[in-house]
């Protein structure tokens, strides 16, 4: 019987001026974007935390520390694609991926289909074992102040045959 194990990721960047928005490695047209020392894509970033949680590696924090210039900036599928390596070095490959953005704006209903097909692409998976699911937090907290946008992520890999 194969091995499956299960990740969870969760990641929150708070929104600054002068910079683009990317989530789930989608370029949205908003006046703000993510802080953070790479591209603060909170949406791949909380996946790649679920991916390294399900084979039991370091977290993106270890993996790609913000004190490291080389992440300055860093796209993250190109990171996203280096967690994928790193996991199927270890003997597994992601078999689902089921993700929440949290943000009350911008509205991200048109965005959700290409940011699965973009983790889909990276991960190498079909985009219909992707989910990306876009909820408000309904004026409560940072996230509600339109001051931060989170995204929380569950992934099944399964051992490689």
């Amino acid at each position: 019987m194969p091995d499956y194990r299960v990740g969870i990721g969760y990641d929150l960047h708070r929104l600054g001026d002068n910079r683009k928005l990317i989530i789930g490695g989608v370029n949205i047209p908003f006046g703000r974007g993510l802080l953070g020392h790479s591209d603060a894509d909170v949406l791949l970033h909380a996946v790649i935390d679920a991916l390294l949680g399900a084979c039991g590696l370091p977290d993106i924090g270890e993996m790609f520390p913000d004190t490291d210039v080389r992440f300055k900036d860093a796209d993250s599928r190109q990171l996203l694609a280096e967690v994928q390596q790193r996991v199927a070095a270890e003997g597994y490959l992601a078999n689902n991926v089921d993700c929440v953005v949290h943000a009350d704006k911008p509205k991200l209903s048109a965005y959700k289909r290409d940011m699965a097909q973009v983790i889909a692409d990276t991960l190498r998976i079909d985009v219909r074992r992707v989910s990306v699911k876009a909820k408000t937090n309904e004026g409560v907290g940072a996230i509600g102040r339109e001051e931060a946008i989170a995204a929380t992520a569950t992934v099944t890999v399964i051992e490689r045959e």
